[in-house]
């Protein structure tokens, strides 16, 4: 929620925030922003606005500021300050600021996402896969077993809003030897590529197991989980010689101590709806992850 003059909505401040949230989030099949965002004045900020999980406050005033409060007036809560004076300088120092702002309320949501799924938590000690491996993670108890081979594990929960109720929001978690950690980045959709004909077959195992999209490559970001080097890889999967298809997050986490890749997999099978907010979940869990 932006609260700012609808003067300022109306120009180049709420211009410059809309390009900025409103950019597409990569590796989804249909395009989705990677913020939503609505604006109020100051105004009608009164008692029932001021219960938004995320709030970015912005406009003119005496002094150029820029800071974030936790807390203010309601739990959990993120609200980011952005002052200047005058409204050249406003948007100027949001656009200093906007990867670190978007940034700031991603976490805000990460962190709420796995405090919820901590009060409805599955016991993870009963995966093989993830004893053997010394990895523990924050996974909500509507996740099935699919797979548990002490290896690989392959989770699934069924997803029940709208037309998705035939979908699904899957984990897979398994590692793999690291053998020359600059080749890490270009070796990501080869093993994901090899996994998938291994463990994740169609409809007729014989020609069918999940591939990564030939006529979509995937995005690669730097990320640190676990205070660990990883690679955040986003793009779309399908299974070959079918129609199945959808996003994956994959997050291949450089393990040095042990000399090995762990690779957390989230992918979504959701026909017709939009898969930003069950991918968020996925990211959510991931991020949650723990290695001995």
């Amino acid at each position: 929620m932006v609260v700012t003059k609808a003067s300022d909505w109306a120009g180049d401040i709420g211009k410059e925030i809309r390009n900025s949230f409103g950019e597409l989030m990569v590796g989804l099949p249909q395009p989705e922003p990677l913020l939503s965002v609505s604006q109020v004045a100051p105004n009608g900020f009164g008692t029932m606005m001021q219960v938004g999980r995320n709030i970015m406050v912005i406009g003119v005033a005496d002094e150029e500021e820029y800071f974030v409060r936790n807390n203010v007036y309601a739990q959990p809560q993120t609200i980011v300050y952005v002052y200047a004076k005058d409204k050249a300088g406003v948007v100027k120092m949001f656009k200093k600021h906007q990867e670190e702002i978007i940034k700031t309320f991603i976490e805000s949501d990460v962190n709420m996402l796995q405090n919820l799924f901590s009060k409805n938590k599955l016991d993870d000690s009963q995966f093989k896969t993830l004893q053997n491996l010394g990895i523990s993670l924050t996974i909500n108890n509507k996740f099935n077993t699919v797979d548990d081979t002490g290896d690989f594990l392959w989770l699934r929960q069924h997803l029940s809003s709208g037309i998705a109720k035939t979908g699904s929001n899957n984990i897979l978690v398994y590692s793999v030897p690291l053998e020359d950690e600059t080749q890490v980045l270009d070796s990501i959709v080869a093993v994901r590529n090899r996994i998938g004909k291994k463990y994740i077959p169609g409809s007729d195992p014989e020609t069918m197991h999940m591939i990564t999209e030939k006529a979509y490559t995937p995005f690669t970001f730097d990320a640190v989980i676990d205070g660990k080097k990883a690679y955040e890889t986003r793009g779309k999967w399908e299974v070959k010689n079918d129609f199945m298809a959808g996003p994956f997050l994959n997050y291949t986490v450089v393990d040095k101590k042990n000399n090995r890749l762990i690779v957390f997999e989230g992918f979504t099978y959701a026909p017709s709806v939009n898969k930003r907010a069950f991918l968020f979940e996925l990211e959510a869990i991931a991020k949650s992850m723990k290695i001995q």
